[in-house]
């Protein structure tokens, strides 16, 4: 017995004792000058959960194709649990020669774990054919005449602010046919919010170097920096299919192009694509930070109300936070505030009615419901909000009025007081007696057990007893993991969000219909799969759904309705009634194909 005991001790040593490691490979080395390679950064240990703030280093003379790109691994040997996350990259480089990969950084609890440097061989290789369009006109006179544009509202920002971007396509070409999107930006250190625009493109002029331009807003979001530093927002892609003319003109052929009436050509497929942007952020200011700053960053109203200040005990009462104005309302953290002793605090109930104009805004309100059980008269103190103002780089506080509160004892809880108080009334010195004479009984022939009823009566409290038992485990497992949860109610938020878009689609409402149906498929997506909001693209929820052993065909299946989520904007007959039912239809099979592969 002495000797297992032991043999078990070394055995949990053995596993405690797992070593963390964070390190940095490439799937090739050298590498062709025109060929793409995989960068990982991995880390290995017993905790993967643990780890935060993943940093990557610049990759400078290297162009980035896709990343970053997640996968988690897990095995048990001999009762050690091993796990290891990593970070991908798919790179190109930009020129020959050698070349540092920095370091890249994690936390994990508390301690800075950094990778070691990479080195980088590029060699010449063998040039790749680049695809020239019809009638002999390349792509950089294309280019010349036909991009797209991104630019933002500001190139340095706190913390939590918003900066707006805004993708636009500039064009002298004729567009023949509907476009495509071939790849969404990526926002790595942002939590993103589209804006609204047109969902069909409106063409306006402008003058570049003398030549004119018709210009159209393509997509605009809003960016909330979570971290901080300089950070880089990957370019938007868009195949665009244009005209090419038949005919060329010696002087110039694109307003050779532009005098024929006729505009006959072939069709090119153009893949458009914006430039890089790079935002610095900076942190908040320490200096004059209040303590109940949770951070709340723009402009806001704070207001705060009870429903009733005279109560009983054990009668509800209705505590109402409002939060109004502009900036990231979605990220705000509930204010905190204290109750005097006696009282019991519910979770509470929270709407966000959220504006997505130029500016976010809008009002987040919350209801606490609150149950008094001591009577008396208490006092809640003041309940505060600040938030930094990045206009005026100052921290604002506001703070609420104390509410007091007057509680009488309730009927049944004063009853019960009584009662312990009064005790048991003696009645008399003797026993009474109840009946004397016993003339009038007869002995019932009939047992009770034997009627149907009593078996009923019987099973009936058992049966529903081990019910309530069996419901209290499922809430209480529910109650102690957020996550399983939100898993399991995943389809049917799914499903009551299509179902509200198909009202809109009854009532030919596109605009209404095709925002409530992207909104109900991805934060299906988002709680199905667990992946928060400030980090979820649909790479990433593809990636995840291959993990899990989906079948690739409908990871792609998902990933391809979630672009045209993206995309309808752009689609000219969106608002066709039957386009829009199919829509849904294939929103819906998705889910549904997503949910049963799960289960299996």
């Amino acid at each position: 017995m002495k000797k297992l005991f032991i043999l078990f001790f070394l055995l949990c040593g053995v596993q405690y004792s797992i070593p963390q490691s964070f390190t940095a490979s490439v799937d090739k080395n050298p590498v062709e000058e025109n060929d793409r390679f995989e960068v990982s950064f991995t880390f290995e240990g017993s905790d993967i959960n643990s780890i935060r703030n993943f940093s990557p280093p610049s990759f400078n003379n290297f162009k980035i194709l896709g990343g970053p790109n997640q996968s988690t691994s897990m095995q048990i040997i001999n009762g050690a649990v091993s796990a290891s996350r990593t970070f991908s990259y798919i790179l190109l480089p930009t020129s020959t020669g050698t070349f540092t990969i920095g370091s890249a950084s994690i936390e994990f609890k508390g301690q800075i774990l950094k990778t070691e440097p990479l080195k980088i061989t590029v060699v010449k290789g063998t040039p790749k054919p680049k695809e020239e369009p019809l009638a002999g006109v390349s792509e950089d006179e294309i280019a010349k005449n036909l991009f797209i544009r991104a630019s933002v509202d500001k190139s340095r920002a706190y913390l939590g602010e918003q900066i707006t971007v805004t993708y636009r396509l500039y064009t002298r070409l004729n567009i023949a046919a509907q476009m495509s999107i071939s790849k969404l930006p990526q926002y790595n250190g942002f939590w993103a919010e589209e804006l609204e625009t047109s969902r069909t493109l409106s063409f306006s002029t402008e003058v570049i170097d003398g030549k004119k331009y018709s210009v159209a807003v393509l997509k605009k979001a809003a960016l909330f920096p979570t971290q901080i530093g300089k950070l880089e927002l990957t370019p938007f892609e868009l195949a665009v299919p244009i005209e090419i003319p038949k005919k060329r003109n010696p002087n110039n052929i694109w307003d050779s192009f532009f005098d024929d009436p006729f505009r006959r050509g072939d069709i090119y497929q153009y893949n458009a694509k914006s430039n890089t942007l790079r935002v610095d952020v900076i942190p908040l200011p320490e200096e004059n930070k209040p303590a109940s700053f949770s951070g709340a960053v723009g402009k806001f109203d704070f207001a705060a109300s009870i429903d009733k200040q005279k109560t009983k005990t054990n009668e509800p009462i209705t505590l109402k936070l409002s939060i109004s104005g502009t900036g990231n309302l979605t990220l705000l953290q509930l204010p905190d505030f204290e109750l005097p002793a006696g009282f019991e605090k519910y979770e509470p109930k929270v709407i966000d009615q959220i504006n997505r104009l130029n500016k976010i805004g809008g009002v987040k309100t919350v209801e606490y419901l609150l149950i008094p059980r001591i009577s008396g008269t208490r006092e809640i103190k003041p309940i505060q909000f600040s938030y930094f103002d990045p206009d005026i780089r100052k921290y604002i506080e506001l703070k609420s009025n104390p509410f007091y509160l007057t509680i009488e004892q309730g009927d049944s809880a004063a009853n019960y007081y009584i009662a312990q108080k009064e005790g048991v009334k003696q009645l008399g010195t003797d026993i009474r007696f109840i009946k004397t004479k016993f003339d009038d009984i007869a002995k019932k022939q009939e047992h009770l057990i034997t009627k149907p009823a009593f078996w009923i009566a019987t099973a009936l409290p058992l049966l529903a007893f081990i019910g309530l038992i069996g419901w209290k485990r499922k809430q209480d497992k529910l109650s102690g993991n957020i996550q399983l949860l939100k898993y399991q109610r995943a389809e049917k938020v799914a499903k009551s969000k299509f179902k509200k878009a198909s009202k809109f689609l009854e009532a030919g409402n596109s605009e209404a219909y095709y925002s409530e149906i992207a909104q109900a498929f991805f934060g299906y997506l988002e709680d199905k799969l667990h992946i928060p909001k400030s980090e979820f693209t649909l790479d990433k929820a593809h990636s995840v759904l291959v993990e899990k052993g989906i079948d690739i065909q409908l990871a792609d299946r998902m990933k391809k309705a979630g672009e045209k989520c993206e995309f309808i904007r752009f689609a000219p007959n969106a608002s066709a009634s039957t386009a829009m039912k199919d829509f849904y239809d294939e929103l819906l099979n998705v889910v549904i194909d997503i949910e049963k592969a799960l289960d299996k």
